[in-house]
């Protein structure tokens, strides 16, 4: 089972993001359901581990708090770029929460995380995409800016892959 910690965006922030997602030719969009800031992949995981990671992550305590998102970029360089994404407004809260979330993780028996932390949220994935239309869409929105949004929850979710790409489903919700 792949697992990861994310925060679900809100629907009005959403209605916004959607609005963004065109005029990227072979751009695969997310649906609005799928979008999320996540707060730790974890991978595969054995269902004891599901079980201690449950665990963990319900003893985690913070005070809700306000994010905005903030500019757009992409993953990768020229003809490799990945993915497009929404950035998320820097906030200690959001990187403390995200600690909390790998401490748990480790505790649960999984690996730690070697990339740095980066919080965004994912607007589509890209096949050799032409790097031009890349460069003129990040332009294009680059003064993206959401209005705050409370967070006081984040959750437990897997991913499952398809030949549509990655559907998420809930399996925890943990409140602040």
């Amino acid at each position: 089972m792949r697992l990861f910690a994310a925060i679900a965006v809100p629907e009005d922030v959403a209605d916004g993001l959607a609005r963004r997602q065109s005029g990227l030719p072979g751009a695969k969009w997310r649906p609005r359901e799928a979008l999320h800031i996540t707060l730790r992949f974890f991978g595969e995981a054995t269902p004891r581990q599901a079980d201690d990671l449950d665990a963990e992550l319900s003893s985690i305590h913070r005070a809700p708090f306000e994010l905005n998102l903030e500019g757009v970029g992409a993953f990768g360089d020229g003809h490799t770029e990945r993915a497009v994404w929404a950035g998320v407004a820097p906030s200690e809260a959001l990187e403390a929460l995200h600690r909390k979330c790998e401490t748990a993780a480790r505790r649960a028996g999984l690996a730690a995380e070697t990339r740095a932390y980066r919080p965004h949220v994912t607007l589509a994935y890209l096949k050799r995409p032409d790097p031009k239309r890349v460069a003129a869409w990040i332009t294009g929105h680059n003064l993206l800016r959401s209005p705050p949004f409370r967070v006081d929850r984040f959750g437990l979710y897997s991913s499952w892959l398809s030949l549509n790409g990655s559907t998420y489903e809930l399996e925890r919700e943990y409140l602040l």
